[in-house]
Formats: C-alpha cells, structure tokens, sequence
C-alpha cells in the first residue's frame, strides 16, 4: 500500500468518526431539549433539533473543543411554535435556552 493510499483511508476513517461522534453529540442534545420541555411543561416538537453552528471553543481545561449549537422548536398551547437552543461543549450540554412564553394554568 502505497502512502497517498494510506493517507486517504486516514482520511475516510477520521470522516466516518466524526459523523458517528456527531450521531452521539446529536442524540445528547435531543435528550436535553427534551428533558427541558418537559419540565417546563410545553411540548417538545418534532422530536428532533437542528444543527446550526459548529465552532471551536476552549473548555474548563484551557483545551480546543468544538461547540456545537443545536435549535430545537417546542409549544406551550400546541397551536404556536416557539424555538430553543442547546449548546454543546465537546460531549457535555453547556447551556439550554427557550424563548420566553406564556405559562398557561
């Protein structure tokens, strides 16, 4: 095996670990939308969130991580849509926002 041959199986591995490890980060993400939606007592839609930024970011430890911003939609009455946010640091949830909505008794 020849070494560009080499390189571009390395290549192909390091592309097929990091959309595996984005498949986990992902699922971590949806679990924390979910998680929140639920305690605030709204509908959590779609079942999903939606990757929208991916930057790298330093950590507790002064280490380059990335940061993976995720958006989320929920509903409080099922007829509005409202959207949420879940930063990721690396494979741990840094922040969890919401737009602000009404509380209905």
């Amino acid at each position: 095996m020849d070494f560009a041959s080499l390189l571009l199986l390395a290549g192909l591995g390091l592309a097929v670990w990091f959309w595996l490890h984005s498949l986990r980060i992902l699922e971590i993400a949806r679990y924390a939308g979910r998680q929140v939606c639920e305690r605030a007592g709204v509908q959590f839609l779609d079942d999903t969130v939606a990757s929208t930024k991916l930057a790298l970011a330093r950590d507790a430890n002064g280490r380059r991580i990335l940061r993976r911003t995720y958006r989320f939609e929920f509903s409080e009455t099922g007829n509005s849509r409202r959207e949420g946010e879940v930063i990721m640091l690396g494979g741990r949830v840094e922040t969890v926002t919401m737009e602000p909505y009404q509380i209905l008794e």
